[in-house]
């Protein structure tokens, strides 16, 4: 019987459904965010946490369609500041190994697991729609330029600048993002004493939490395997399957080296910092997933996983109130893994990567620091006082999550 398909016919076939299963896989990620974040905050403002988490992506799919996916790729060849412009996602290139369509979708993930991480910083203080009109602006210019500088082909990537799956270009540019906005924002009420006290504000669901950090574990399989950019051929299903033993080495190395250090610490282990080693270490390892040993992996997750929860303690102390730990998970570890890269990775230098660091870090904290003081000085971004005490599900969505914990008055 005559083979009716060529080889190369087969090979685009299986790099096309390998590039959609991992963008479905990065896509359940928004739910991982999501449950991690409700299960972060207290009870009456879980029902807008949710709605945020919701909107956003369904924002972040639309904007990087119209616009985003344009600046950052499309007809993009000058290696420079300032992109071309194309028209929507382009044209199918001729001996492309995949679809454009599988391309646009796996780009498009990224963006929404960006602005994700802006909403867990500014939970339960910030009004939902200066909230989503910030996620219009960020999906739309702010992430899509820095991401035409690096993989897009321009002036960054030029210098050498390294980053395999985004631990700079994805979550460290959320990082700045949401430190900028709670910078503005400012604490939660209760947060902070007049004296310099600190004072925990517990979560209302931790197995939520817990569910929605292993939906993210799980997810990160499709972020760093799917960078990968191809399986079918014995290269690089060999690199994909290596990128996912790291990828996994580096998020249990990340969960257990916070525990000890709670342990030795305080005495307890405390889950809320356990998820966000785990988080931690898979930020780290993001940068480069292919190039380290797995013993290699294990000391970027514990290193990672120690250094979270100093970060959160740190920014505690700086009175900068991050309600599930964001600007430290995927800014401080994302550049921990940036910098992580030249030691396993031979084509990248120290100088190429601090380069794009601080250029990825100072363009996104400056524009959005720009476009949230606009919308502080216009419209606002804190909720009332009295908003913020009762709860922001019933102001803002006009729906409590947990309806039979609601006290009759």
């Amino acid at each position: 019987m005559e083979l009716s398909v060529t080889v190369t016919e087969l090979r685009y076939a299986l790099d096309t459904f390998f590039f959609l299963i991992s963008g479905a896989l990065v896509m359940w990620m928004a739910a991982g965010f999501a449950m991690l974040e409700a299960g972060l905050v207290r009870s009456k403002n879980t029902t807008e946490i949710l709605t945020k988490n919701f909107v956003l992506y369904a924002i972040a799919c639309t904007m990087y369609l119209f616009v985003g996916y344009n600046i950052m790729y499309v007809d993009n060849t000058s290696g420079g500041w300032w992109p071309s412009f194309g028209s929507l996602i382009g044209t199918q290139a001729d001996g492309a190994d995949h679809s454009l369509e599988s391309d646009f979708f796996f780009q498009v993930v990224f963006v929404a697991t960006s602005m994700s991480v802006v909403s867990g910083a500014v939970a339960e203080r910030m009004k939902l729609w200066s909230f989503l009109i910030f996620s219009v602006i960020l999906t739309a210019f702010i992430y899509p330029l820095e991401g035409y500088w690096t993989w897009g082909g321009g002036f960054l990537s030029e210098a050498g600048f390294s980053d395999f799956a985004g631990s700079g270009i994805v979550h460290m540019a959320g990082a700045a993002a949401a430190l900028a906005g709670v910078i503005l924002l400012g604490a939660r009420k209760g947060k902070f004493g007049k004296n310099g006290e600190v004072y925990p504000i517990p979560g209302s669901n931790m197995p939520l939490a817990t569910l929605g950090t292993f939906i993210l574990w799980f997810g990160w399989f499709g972020f760093n395997g799917g960078s990968q950019l191809a399986l079918s051929n014995f290269e690089n299903a060999t690199a994909v399957g290596q990128i996912f033993l790291n990828t996994n080495a580096a998020a249990a190395a990340g969960a257990i080296a916070a525990m000890l250090v709670c342990k030795t610490t305080w005495g307890k282990a405390d889950l809320t910092m356990i998820l966000n080693g785990a988080l931690a270490g898979l930020v780290a390892i993001t940068a480069d997933p292919l190039s380290p040993s797995p013993l290699m992996s294990v000391a970027i997750g514990v290193v990672a996983g120690v250094l979270v929860v100093f970060s959160i303690i740190t920014l505690d102390k700086l009175k900068i109130d991050d309600p599930v730990g964001a600007i430290s998970v995927h800014g401080v570890c994302g550049l921990l893994g940036l910098l992580a890269v030249p030691l396993s990775n031979a084509d990248a230098s120290f100088g190429s990567q601090i380069l794009g660091a601080v250029v990825i870090f100072a363009w996104v904290f400056i524009a959005s620091l720009v476009v949230w003081g606009i919308l502080k000085a216009t419209m606002g971004i804190r909720v009332s006082e009295e908003e913020e005490m009762e709860g922001m599900d019933i102001h803002d969505c006009g729906v409590d999550a947990y309806p039979e914990f609601v006290t009759v008055k």
